[in-house]
């Protein structure tokens, strides 16, 4: 995870002049593909069937919210490398009470540097009224002496209430909730501590279907104070962060839930913590439509992984033979953040990685048989964001049309980058790429506001409907800042639909389930998946965007037990219950209104 130019061996003080040519390059090479792969009219047409464009603007509430939490970069001369990473975010709901509360997750101390005070990861619980309350002491979740990294989301041991796993550097902490507002420690009884690596991104999903969710743990690389080196020209204030080559890799972990509040690690058995990696998002979801949860992986400057799942509790590794493993022409980019969707409505997961400038973030489409392709360039983002570090990114419909966008999170790593190149920023904007319909795609991030568009170090990326309105809202975690909570301004003037799942026989949070909607005469495919974004933790609930589509004449789902849930005639501009085998159950989701 350091800056492109610099990783491929370009000499130190590299001129801003060879940084351009590499653009102009790109550029060249964009303009020759698009003369013959770049979306048409007729592609541009397609998104009409939704819904003609709506004025969408996302506007940062996070002050007038009450939400106070600072993230403390722990900058020091020493450069540690532990330093750049940032910190994610996590949306629970953990007292159950349909709204969404946010998990902010803090760094720690270091040996080159010492808070005045403890650090500690903050939960804050939303009141609904656009206001949230910090209760961390009284739940009991601020991981105190912990260096916090990322944090997943899920229910464990099928309760009812959402627990939390957060990652972390040296060991990550399990904390169980008891449905009363406070958590306790289970990391020791549960066996999940993860101790001695470095936890990057984790994700909650059920690989065998037995019912009860398991836990995968992205791990990173074997740095520490003790093995930091000089990266960097020897000038004062060239000092910089190092390149990932320096360190060997670590490997994944896999933990299966022994459904009595335990796990045992089956990495090695699995056959997923076989390779070396230097993992930093990940995302679980089935990828070859086989009714079975695979791992898709974003591993920094190292092949990205792809473990199909055998169904026998083992996983084949189809990393090379997927086309994912590196880009299209066969380098192993800065993997970062990474999500999957069906991009161009044919029912298929595709994937989405993040890298950092001087690379292109990759857009790799499904090919239905096991492989993908790289399609960033006739997809139309191209190198749209070639001066942009991506770090984290989510799917979402941020105008609810229909068609899943892209909105990516930026931020260089290298808090001097500017010394070495002049044209790149430490802090970027946010970015988001429309679908345009089929999996076309226009930059649109300029029309979304200037707090859209607000310089950052962007780290942690999370998307959930905060205020129950039916639109996408965004928690952004920024390195060394104040978080950023983006209410979605105007997404619901189009329909929509938002589905919270209630496994029975399958585990309580129906991850692994797939859910088919047909509105009008318009199908959507959607997957109930674990992971997601770089170190953060998404909104449960499934998002429909309807368009101006008015029926919705079928929702099917698929639960990971088999059982098949056909619903018509299902109510739009609502967010529903539905339990595995009941079909839609009361349950209240109280709606905040906007000042």
């Amino acid at each position: 995870m350091f800056h492109a130019g610099y990783r491929r061996g370009v000499p130190k003080g590299i001129l801003p002049a060879l940084a351009l040519a590499l653009v102009a390059g790109a550029g060249v090479e964009l303009a020759v593909r698009a003369a013959s792969a770049g979306p048409s009219r007729s592609d541009r047409g397609t998104r009409a069937e939704a819904a003609g464009t709506i004025p969408v603007r996302f506007n940062d509430i996070a002050k007038s919210a009450g939400i106070t939490f600072l993230q403390d970069a722990t900058a020091s001369d020493q450069k540690y490398y532990l330093e750049t990473m940032g910190t994610g975010v996590g949306w629970i709901d953990y007292d159950q009470d349909g709204l969404m509360d946010i998990y902010f997750v803090q760094s720690g101390a270091t040996d080159a540097y010492k808070p005045a005070k403890p650090l500690r990861s903050a939960l804050y619980h939303n009141n609904g009224d656009g206001t949230f309350t910090d209760v961390t002491e009284k739940a009991g979740v601020g991981a105190e002496g912990l260096y916090g990294q990322g944090v997943a989301v899920g229910d464990f041991d099928n309760d009812g209430f959402p627990d939390l796993y957060v990652t972390g550097y040296g060991r990550s902490i399990l904390y169980h909730n008891h449905g009363d507002g406070t958590f306790s420690d289970a990391t020791a009884k549960a066996g999940v501590a993860d101790e001695g690596q470095w936890a990057t991104s984790a994700g909650w999903f059920d690989y065998d279907k037995d019912g009860w969710l398991d836990l995968l743990v992205s791990n990173y690389i074997e740095w520490s104070p003790k093995n930091n080196i000089w990266c960097g020209e020897h000038r004062p204030g060239f000092r910089a962060y190092c390149h990932p080559d320096n360190y060997k890799g670590e490997r994944i972990r896999l933990y299966h839930n022994n459904h009595d509040g335990t796990f045992t690690d089956v990495s090695e058995k699995s056959g997923v913590g076989k390779p070396e990696a230097k993992g930093m998002g990940v995302v679980l979801a089935d990828f070859n439509n086989d009714g079975w949860t695979d791992i898709a992986i974003a591993n920094d400057t190292w092949p990205n992984f792809l473990f199909l799942n055998n169904h026998d509790g083992t996983f084949k590794d189809a990393s090379f033979a997927s086309g994912m493993a590196a880009s299209e022409d066969g380098k192993y980019e800065a993997g970062m953040g990474i999500d999957a969707a069906d991009v161009d409505g044919d029912g298929w997961q595709d994937i989405y990685i993040t890298h950092l400038d001087f690379e292109l973030n990759r857009l790799y489409v499904n090919n239905h048989d096991g492989s993908f392709d790289d399609a960033t360039y006739r997809s139309g983002i191209g190198n749209k964001a070639i001066l942009l570090s991506g770090v984290a990114m989510k799917f979402l419909d941020y105008d609810n049309d229909g068609w899943t966008d892209i909105c990516q999170l930026n931020g260089a790593m290298l808090d001097n980058i500017e010394l070495y190149h002049s044209e790149v920023t430490y802090k970027e904007p946010l970015l988001m790429f429309r679908n345009l319909g089929h999996g076309k795609f226009d930059k649109v991030s300029d029309s979304l506001g200037p707090d859209f568009i607000r310089p950052i170090a962007g780290r942690g990326l999370a998307a959930a409907d905060f205020d129950n309105d039916g639109d996408a809202d965004l928690a952004i975690n920024i390195r060394g800042s104040a978080p950023g909570l983006l209410r979605n301004d105007g997404g619901n003037a189009n329909h929509w639909l938002e589905v919270l799942l209630i496994g029975a026989k399958s585990n309580r949070d129906g991850i692994g389930a797939r859910l088919k909607l047909v509105a009008d005469g318009f199908t959507q495919t959607q997957q109930s998946k674990g992971g997601m974004s770089y170190m953060s933790a998404q909104d449960p609930r499934i998002f429909f965007g309807l368009g101006q589509r008015s029926k919705i004449s079928l929702l099917e789902i698929t639960w990971p037990s088999g059982t098949v849930d056909k619903l018509t005639d299902v109510p739009i501009n609502q967010i529903i219950a539905v339990k595995e085998g009941a079909g839609i159950v009361p349950k209240k989701f109280p709606r905040i209104s906007s000042p």
